[in-house]
C-alpha cells in the first residue's frame, strides 16, 4: 500500500494551492471546485473550507523532504523574504535539518532534509 493523496480544507484554496505551486513544485488545476495539486506519484486536494476555519491540532503538520541542507536553507530564505508565516528558524536536528512554516489557510509544513541526519537515524530511513 502507498499513500495516494492528502486532502484538506482552506479558507482561501486558491492562495493555498499557489503556495504549493510556488514553493513545493506542484502543478495545480481547478477541477469541480477543488484545487488538484500534483507531483509525480503524489496528489494534494485543497477543498474550500466554506467559511469554517480548520481547527488544526497545534502540532499537526505535513512534511516534505529536500535533498540537502543548502536546499532547506534556500527555501527558508525565499519563504521568509516573501512573508510566509515561519514557525521556526532552520533547526539542526539529529534526524536532519528542518524548519516549520504555515501555508495560507493555516496548515503547518515541515521542510527537511535527511542528508545531515546522524548515523543512528540514517539506518531507520528507507
Amino acid at each position: 500500500m502507498k499513500l495516494n493523496h492528502l486532502s484538506f480544507p482552506s479558507l482561501d484554496p486558491a492562495q493555498t494551492s499557489a503556495f504549493f505551486e510556488k514553493y513545493l513544485g506542484f502543478t495545480r488545476s481547478l477541477v469541480g471546485g477543488f484545487w488538484i495539486l500534483k507531483r509525480p506519484g503524489f496528489d494534494v486536494v485543497i477543498e474550500n473550507g466554506s467559511g469554517l476555519a480548520p481547527d488544526w491540532p497545534r502540532t499537526f503538520h505535513v512534511g516534505f523532504e529536500l535533498p540537502t541542507r543548502a536546499d532547506v536553507e534556500a527555501l527558508y530564505a525565499a519563504m521568509a523574504a516573501d512573508g510566509v508565516a515561519m514557525e521556526t528558524e532552520v533547526i539542526s536536528h539529529e534526524r536532519g535539518s528542518r524548519f516549520f512554516c504555515r501555508a495560507p489557510g493555516g496548515v503547518m509544513f515541515e521542510l527537511n532534509t535527511r542528508a545531515d541526519a546522524t548515523p543512528e537515524y540514517r539506518a531507520t530511513f528507507d
